[in-house]
């Protein structure tokens, strides 16, 4: 099951990578036409309707990406990331969305639409969860019907072409099912939205806690779909790219009861500067022999989470090395979340909290005192490094530069970016290509799954330059790489053929 889960958060950046695009354009419409988002400004002229085309453009997919989850899970989770999952997906979303409508369910259960609770769980059923479900469903169809065989007088619908058939007959099962559970789940979301909610910034601190833990299973993903986007009625990320603020009504009617940009601001200040503080405070602790590698390692991912908002080529370099501190990190984000909200600093992102979505983000209606990242992110730097130092030498933590030295391992250096070398190594650390069941990847991490788990050698891996190296399941191999895994990817497949 975790593998599933894990393997479902690899699939739920496909389309979440799509939304980096929305931001720039968007942020870049709003600087040229403040009136398009309701601001004050000129409604006319060539400005303006550059304005109007960049903004409009960009809400295509922000407005969008419950049908993005839909078509992009199905397509991330199918076998060879195959299309006709993706096509499978779709046909999911519009059969479930269409018969839990209010209007097909008015029609089918009278009795669910006079119950207040359902009726707005109905209202709400296209959603990015039931997005997510969609792509589930067409992905599970394609896996286990892409290769159905039919007599000759029905040949023609046999093979891929009977996914779509098979996901439509599955979907209404699925909707019959949900006719029931959907309310109560609804309820269940709505509950845990709202207690958290109306925690105010002690709320913020506790989501943004979880959502850092929950990072080594991917569930966070889950997590942030209740926050984000408008599942329940509270989509921070959808209502600040959609210019609005408190007070605010969404296009599906929810009217906003919080302060936009709550649920993303307190992670700038952790994520461009709280990082580079750890990042330091690792380095200071590092053996002097190991230094320069601990710089290597951390220092990169430091410098990529400042920029982007990419965490987890430095998560994962001490996470499994040293949980208790990854404790404590997720610990400091939710104190800094809490503290930021409470100052009234507010920010958005499309992707992630790193400078780019900040700088394009800061020009919207809903920011407020963006200045405030440069005192809020001394602190965090501060804060981090002191906190990590002392818990690494209190503690005598396993960080990068501190391993004993029987597990220390040369790496290899990648200065002319030699993939094919590092994918090289890999490959002999998983025992050959002869022992290898499954080849994927995600974001940061190559995704391997082996027919023997005692051939497979995590030093003669880790000695290849990766950030680090999981076992999350008996048959299963996670090499950390950070962003440029696409091009090892790519050669590890070349050499696995």
């Amino acid at each position: 099951m975790m593998r599933y889960l894990q393997k479902l958060g690899k699939a739920l950046m496909l389309p979440v990578a799509c939304l980096p695009i929305c931001g720039i354009l968007m942020g870049l419409g709003y600087a040229f036409a403040p009136a398009v988002m309701g601001a004050a400004g000129a409604t006319e002229g060539f400005m303006y309707v550059l304005g109007f085309f960049l903004v409009k453009a960009g809400a295509a997919l922000i407005d969008n990406m419950a049908l993005l989850f839909a078509i992009g899970v199905a397509v991330g989770l199918a076998e060879e990331n195959d299309g006709t999952a993706g096509l499978a997906g779709l046909v999911s979303w519009l059969m479930i969305t269409t018969l839990l409508s209010t209007g097909s369910v008015g029609t089918i259960a009278p009795s669910k639409m006079a119950d207040p609770v359902s009726a707005v769980a109905f209202a709400k059923i296209a959603n990015p969860f039931t997005g997510i479900l969609s792509g589930i469903i067409g992905a599970v169809c394609y896996n286990k019907f892409k290769g159905t065989k039919l007599p000759d007088v029905l040949a023609f619908f046999a093979g891929k072409r009977s996914v779509a058939i098979v996901t439509g007959v599955v979907s209404i099962i699925v909707s019959a099912i949900l006719l029931f559970i959907w309310p109560v789940i609804f309820g269940l979301l709505v509950s845990i939205g709202n207690a958290i909610k109306g925690m105010g910034a002690i709320g913020v601190g506790l989501y943004a806690f979880l959502n850092r833990l929950l990072i080594p299973t991917g569930l966070h993903h889950a997590l942030n779909n209740v926050f984000w986007f408008d599942t329940i009625g509270l989509g921070d990320l959808t209502a600040y790219w959609g210019a609005l603020t408190e007070g605010g009504t969404m296009a599906n009617g929810t009217v906003i009861d919080w302060s936009v940009g709550m649920y993303m601001a307190g992670f700038f200040p952790c994520m461009m500067f709280g990082i580079a503080g750890a990042a330091v405070a690792i380095v200071h602790c590092a053996k002097p022999a190991k230094r320069k590698a601990a710089i290597g390692l951390v220092g990169a991912a430091a410098v990529c989470a400042f920029l982007c908002g990419v965490t987890e080529p430095f998560e994962f370099a001490f996470m499994f090395l040293a949980f208790p501190l990854y404790v404590v990190y997720s610990a400091l984000y939710g104190i800094f979340s809490a503290i930021t909200v409470a100052l009234g600093f507010r920010a958005g992102f499309c992707f992630s909290a790193g400078l780019t979505d900040l700088i394009f983000s800061a020009s919207l209606p809903a920011a407020a005192k963006t200045w405030l990242i440069i005192p809020t992110g001394i602190a965090a730097f501060v804060v981090f490094y002191f906190v990590f130092k002392f818990a690494i030498t209190k503690w005598d933590l396993k960080t990068p530069g501190r391993e004993d030295d029987q597990d220390a391992e040369t790496k290899i250096e990648l200065s002319n970016n030699d993939f094919t070398a590092m994918a090289a190594i890999i490959m002999e650390g998983c025992g050959g290509k002869e022992n290898l069941a499954s080849i994927d990847h995600c974001i940061t991490r190559l995704r391997l799954e082996v027919k023997d788990r005692l051939l497979v050698d995590e030093k003669k891996i880790k000695s290849s330059g990766c950030a680090g190296v999981i076992r999350p399941g008996k048959t299963s191999v996670q090499v950390i790489i950070g962003p440029k895994v696409q091009f090892v990817f790519d050669e590890f497949k070349k050499l696995a053929k």
